[in-house]
């Protein structure tokens, strides 16, 4: 039994803090976890930009509102929905979550919570459990699946490898130089012809 893990940001839908960072004009915020390997370091990073700047939960959802998927996406993940099982693991917040996995029709998404005070100031957050997604993926093997991963950033690298095949998706060049075993692909039917070999 097959089921795919896949990553959302940067592979389905746009970086979310890059898309904030414009929007509001603080470059500080356009770091990912393309940048920082350390979610946590990163995460109390942004927390920090946005409480400088007054920002909230309320000002990065209207601009999530606004965030069309990538050029593609939903027809990729419609066709691969029909060949296997898919879960998104992501780092990402139900908060932020919610209008983008409406867009994709509502695929299953394992990701994390935001803590908010009831002025809307964004005080924390928390982690379903460490190493989420290489987690989840282990979990999913001891159940029985065999998995199949793909992502583009730093956090995606363990359940990548810990996966019978797993790709890099729309990554940066450093990434795939310093994995140069990991298949890299920048188009959605490459990934999905790449997927299908897989299962």
């Amino acid at each position: 039994m097959n089921i795919v893990c896949l990553d959302m940001e940067g592979v389905l839908v746009p970086e979310i803090w890059i898309k904030f960072a414009e929007e509001a004009n603080i470059p500080e915020l356009k770091l990912t976890t393309r940048d920082e390997p350390d979610y946590d370091k990163l995460m109390n990073y942004r927390l920090k930009i946005l409480n400088e700047h007054g920002m909230g939960l309320k000002e990065i959802q209207d601009v999530i509102a606004k965030i069309d998927l990538m050029p593609g996406a939903k027809d990729f993940l419609d066709e691969l929905r029909t060949l296997t099982q898919v879960i998104i693991l992501s780092d990402t917040f139900e908060q932020f979550a919610t209008p983008l996995m409406k867009k994709l029709d509502w695929p299953t998404i394992f990701c994390n919570t935001l803590e908010v005070a009831d002025d809307g100031k964004i005080t924390g957050y928390k982690m379903r459990c460490p190493k989420s997604k290489l987690t989840t993926v282990k979990a999913l093997q001891s159940m029985g699946y065999e998995t199949i991963a793909s992502g583009d950033s730093f956090n995606d690298l363990g359940m990548i490898q810990a996966s019978k095949a797993g790709f890099l998706f729309k990554t940066t060049e450093g990434i795939k130089n310093d994995y140069p075993d990991i298949p890299a692909y920048e188009e959605y039917d490459e990934l999905l012809e790449a997927i299908k070999k897989a299962l």
